[in-house]
């Protein structure tokens, strides 16, 4: 609604209908100049705005983005009818030197924004501490001598937040497959969209619930990422499942976000072990995870018009039902899941630690980062 009375800042005798007010202290002013006039009192207010994000406990990517667009929105509604808008945060992004903007523009083009924020910690952390994955605990059962680790500074964490809630009554697998038994790679797709529900986790900080002008982002970047709900794959091995998702995440299509490929397979490992072997109780994250994906699906689909990208989200709102409902009546496959899943973390991890050392070997040996230019063995001579 448009405020009404004379502009504030026109010069007497000339005051113009006021069109805005200033956000801070509600003086009405009528366009670029006037707000300018103000002063830097709008400018104060929006810097507040985004620092207060910035500084809040529970501050994440999603919030921080909504602030961002409504700022800009504001911005827009407040520039002169002849499409000459306001330069940013009152001329922010240009007062800044090249290094800053360049250093900036990398944190967004890597995914690396969330550094700015205060941790994220995932809500299937149980007890708000790093779970063990399954091969430390096949050691222990096995009757290793060695004791767990008293956990450190690291590992002891805030109080988790709550699981996403799974639906009260979960359909039987026969009344969705007309009474037909699931194929038996349909296990090994459970690994592929728990490791894209990993990773869009960490990158949106949990978002999938904070802001629905994100869900579709989001959504895309699930359906991106696991092959088995966006492109209708079917794999033959737990590897095959893990693999093809880091393929995904690796050609550069989704920001890596702060897991990368590794730390979302041993998201999904965790996942799949759940807060504990007790029978009715180890599924209950991975079915959380899949009936918060199955929700958001829905949500999104309800958003865009009639179309392919709304038939894609239908069959991948029906896709994570199916595995809800096969996970719920298959609890005993999770282990197994789950080992496989902490085995291809570890083989990652191993794999990533000697391409380190060769790549400090071979910097060592050129004395920098990079290879020295070659030099000429043979030079024609005039």
């Amino acid at each position: 609604m448009e405020p009404g009375g004379p502009c504030g800042h026109c010069p007497p005798g000339e005051a113009k209908p006021a069109r805005y007010t200033c956000p801070r202290c509600n003086v009405p002013y009528c366009s670029l100049p006037c707000y300018r006039a103000h002063g830097a009192c709008a400018e104060a207010f929006y810097r507040d705005q985004v620092l207060g994000e910035l500084r809040g406990r529970t501050a994440s990517p999603s919030r921080l983005t909504g602030a961002l667009r409504r700022l800009r929105q504001q911005r827009e509604a407040e520039a002169p009818e002849e499409g000459q808008g306001l330069e940013g945060l009152g001329g922010l992004w240009e007062r800044l030197q090249p290094a800053e903007k360049a250093a900036f523009e990398r944190l967004l083009s890597r995914g690396e924004a969330g550094r700015l924020l205060p941790p994220w910690l995932p809500w299937w952390w149980s007890g708000g501490a790093r779970a063990p994955l399954l091969e430390e605990l096949r050691v222990r059962e096995e009757g290793a001598e060695d004791s767990e680790p008293a956990p450190t500074s690291e590992d002891v964490l805030e109080p988790k937040a709550q699981p996403p809630p799974v639906p009260d009554t979960i359909p039987a697998l026969a009344r969705l497959s007309g009474g037909r038994a699931p194929s038996p790679l349909l296990r090994f797709q459970l690994p592929n969209v728990l490791f894209a529900y990993a990773h869009a986790q960490g990158l949106y900080h949990g978002g999938l619930d904070d802001d629905p002008e994100l869900l579709l982002d989001q959504c895309a970047t699930v359906l991106g990422v696991a092959g088995a709900l966006g492109a209708r794959q079917a794999f033959h091995s737990t590897r095959e499942a893990l693999h093809a998702a880091a393929h995904a995440l690796r050609a550069g299509a989704h920001p890596p976000g702060p897991l990368g490929a590794r730390g979302a397979m041993r998201e999904a490992a965790r996942l799949l072990l759940g807060e504990s072997a007790q029978p009715g109780v180890q599924k209950g994250y991975s079915l959380a995870a899949l009936a918060q994906l199955a929700r958001a699906f829905g949500r999104a689909r309800s958003l865009v018009p009639a179309g392919e990208q709304r038939e894609r989200l239908y069959r991948a709102r029906k896709k994570c039902q199916y595995l809800l409902s096969w996970t719920n009546e298959h609890e005993d496959a999770l282990t197994p899941l789950a080992l496989d899943c902490a085995q291809e973390y570890h083989a990652e991890e191993e794999e990533a630690g000697r391409v380190e050392a060769l790549s400090g070997e071979l910097e060592r040996l050129w004395g920098g980062p990079r290879p020295p230019a070659p030099r000429t063995l043979i030079q024609e001579l005039a």
